[in-house]
């Protein structure tokens, strides 16, 4: 059988278990997600190695349980967040999205949007982000989001179509680097993921006071345009299909009072941030993927230890 069609088998495949969600009323699909959360976690155990030492270095206080029921919720929260894909072009619109999100400090997070300059938008595998890019389009602010294309094209092309409903653009992670330029230079928003793991070259920063390395783009692109980079996470709270947008904060580079910036000072800001709103929720967070991988090398290790003596003292 070709990858062509074989791709196209998946589609429709997932295709039909997409119209199977959007048939189902949120509460059916979220007693459907606890069930699916107890066979990835107690009986198949999907990524358990994985997500359970990560969660083991993000909170050694915890207990081996206690870790394993976040494990539980997080499997929950991802099963959760794929029926509210699905069923948000069909009961979120311009008119009642009030009935399913609230903005927390809405004054400063739209102060930031309108700026005149080009944005930067950072979140992290964190809440429904897919949600958060959706709704900042339909509230009038479209993104420019850069991803990774899924290997699929035709899965890819319909989550660009869903992604684009609402006026978010997709750039793809290799090879927009002119495109992204472009986008800077016209004073629109650069939206992507912060917390992917970027190699031994990445600028390495501490990340639940563990080493993690991080795309240095991330940090050029608001250093290099002087453009606001504001971290931006889109949680649930409580029942399905409720969201809080907010942002932790935001950082001008062009700001006298936040002193003078680099790649390294930016990296570690954001990353802080996003450590500040996981731990408000730590079971809405990836921990199935490989945030913390290999050892940094020797000049990153030795900044690190110097960081966290200043810390310290």
């Amino acid at each position: 059988m070709s990858r062509k069609l074989t791709d196209w088998i998946v589609y429709i495949m997932a295709r039909i278990a997409i119209c199977a969600i959007q048939a189902l009323p949120m509460r059916t699909c979220e007693s459907a997600a606890k069930l699916v959360a107890w066979l990835a976690t107690d009986v198949l155990s999907l990524r358990g190695k994985t997500t359970l030492s990560n969660l083991e270095k993000a909170y050694p206080e915890l207990t081996a349980a206690e870790r394993r029921d976040i494990c539980r919720r997080m499997w929950v929260h991802l099963v959760v967040m794929i029926c509210e894909i699905a069923h948000l072009p069909r009961r979120m619109h311009r008119t009642n999205w009030r009935r399913y999100i609230t903005i927390r400090d809405e004054s400063g997070v739209v102060e930031c949007l309108l700026d005149p300059r080009p944005r930067v938008m950072v979140t992290g595998h964190f809440g429904n982000f897919e949600m958060a890019g959706y709704v900042s389009g339909l509230l009038g602010f479209p993104t420019y989001t850069i991803v990774r294309p899924l290997d699929n094209v035709y899965l890819n092309d319909y989550l660009a179509r869903f992604r684009g409903a609402t006026g978010q653009f997709v750039l793809p992670k290799v090879g927009s680097a002119d495109d992204v330029q472009r986008v800077l230079d016209a004073g629109e928003i650069i939206a992507l993921l912060c917390d992917q793991h970027a190699g031994p070259k990445g600028c390495w920063v501490e990340f639940f006071e563990q080493p993690t390395s991080s795309h240095k783009a991330v940090a050029l692109f608001p250093l290099s345009t002087r453009a606001p980079l504001l971290c931006i996470y889109g949680m649930r709270t409580g029942a399905p299909m409720h969201f809080e947008i907010g942002s932790p904060g935001w950082l001008d580079p062009d700001s006298d009072e936040e002193g003078d910036h680099d790649v390294r000072s930016v990296t570690r800001w954001y990353f802080e941030r996003l450590e500040e709103t996981v731990r408000r929720s730590p079971e809405q967070y990836w921990w199935v993927h490989r945030i913390w991988r290999g050892e940094p090398p020797k000049r990153a290790l030795n900044q690190l230890r110097k960081e966290r003596e200043r810390r310290a003292a």
